[in-house]
């Protein structure tokens, strides 16, 4: 069924002249097509992140190259900016989009997924986490106050709630203590925002706070934290703590169960996630934003993403190959440079090799997301997913 979305109540003003707003224009079934006005632009959803974790895309990928590619949105994570270079740096170079010459929406991730990705360096308490550097073991701690600080120093489009991210296999016990835990953390982090968006120092005065909804694979958790959550009236939603373990079954399962209870009109981010199947999935399922590193490591390795499956250059089967990557891609890989030349650069270990994998497999997501928007203002969006999802298979 598909239903097209007039506009609603007014929307929510930020400090200063600018409106946010989420314009939900239509949906097919339960998929969701939107824009969301930020200061730093419009985005067009669904969308999906392209991962910068150090204001960079490995594969020596420039902002100019995102530009060409279709990128809509630049992901870089506070935990790593804090290390290296420090967050008062980049605010003394007058920003993240100033550092890395990116004048579009980033998203900045709070630095709570290295809670879970640390798990070795690190303590848990109700002020907040104790971490040792993975670089230098040198001692961090991170609360929801200094996770707003440093995401108000980069001056982000859109800061992350700190959260703690639980492990796939918690027990229940834990999950609800680490649950209860992020929702006082969550107002802790408002009410901060609230505070550095005020100050007269701060460079975007008009950063926007996503709220993360946490609970495992235990969906009434789930569900009562994503009420607890969307009362809040916040600026978007996460669900997070998935694709850290579990299977796609209980993924899909848990958007189901969980999506429903979050604001159709504000935006809902599946963090993390993932393969250009699991994207499909959820956007039926309502998910508007997405990253994951996937496109990038992938291609650092070979791997590349098609229409009909992905192929590993590095297989003896394109020695001679030359056709490009896949035919009648419009990206910088695929218009000049054959596969056995691209598979000649990634056995010889040259660094032009794995870029132009990258730029090819980053090219794909956020044109697969462009032809997922068409297919929604069609009203097709069962069949497109139906014939896509066989065609990987293939």
């Amino acid at each position: 069924m598909s239903v097209t979305i007039k506009k609603g109540d007014a929307p929510r003003c930020g400090t200063g002249a600018f409106v946010f707003m989420y314009e939900l224009l239509k949906k097919d079934g339960k998929a969701k097509r939107g824009k969301f006005h930020t200061v730093h632009g419009i985005i067009e959803t669904p969308v999906f992140m392209n991962v910068g974790t150090a204001a960079a895309i490995k594969g020596a990928v420039s902002t100019e190259d995102l530009q060409k590619i279709g990128t809509q949105v630049e992901l870089s994570n506070t935990y790593h900016l804090h290390v290296r270079p420090g967050d008062m740096v980049v605010k003394k170079l007058g920003g993240l989009h100033k550092f890395m010459v990116w004048d579009k929406p980033i998203l900045t991730d709070s630095g709570g997924f290295q809670v879970f990705s640390l798990a070795g360096l690190r303590k848990i308490k109700e002020e907040g986490v104790y971490f040792q550097s993975h670089i230098d073991g040198r001692k961090i701690f991170m609360g929801p106050e200094e996770s707003m600080q440093i995401q108000s120093n980069l001056a982000s489009t859109i800061a992350m709630a700190f959260d703690e991210c639980p492990s796939s296999i918690a027990d229940r016990e834990y999950i609800e203590k680490s649950v209860d835990r992020t929702t006082r953390w969550l107002y802790r982090c408002r009410e901060e925002l609230d505070r550095l968006n005020g100050l007269e120092d701060t460079i975007n005065k008009r950063q926007m706070l996503f709220g993360i909804n946490q609970g495992g694979i235990y969906e009434d958790i789930r569900i009562r934290h994503a009420k607890e959550i969307a009362a809040l009236n916040l600026d978007g939603y996460a669900v997070g703590g998935l694709a850290v373990g579990e299977s796609h079954e209980d993924m899909y399962r848990i958007l189901e169960s969980v999506v429903p209870y979050l604001p159709e009109d504000k935006p809902v981010y599946l963090m993390g996630v993932g393969t250009p199947s699991n994207i499909l999935e959820a956007v039926d399922r309502g998910v508007d934003f997405f990253d994951c590193v996937y496109p990038s490591r992938n291609g650092r390795h070979g791997h590349v993403y098609t229409r009909t499956g992905k192929l590993n250059l590095f297989n003896a089967r394109y020695e001679l190959d030359e056709r490009p990557i896949e035919e009648g891609c419009g990206c910088p890989a695929c218009r000049k440079y054959s596969r056995a030349y691209i598979r000649h650069l990634l056995k010889a270990k040259e660094m032009l090799g794995m870029r132009l994998c990258v730029l090819h497999n980053l090219y794909f997501y956020n044109h697969l997301m462009e032809d997922i928007r068409t297919a929604i203002d069609s009203g097709n969006y069962s069949d497109f997913k139906k014939k896509t999802l066989e065609g990987f298979e293939s």
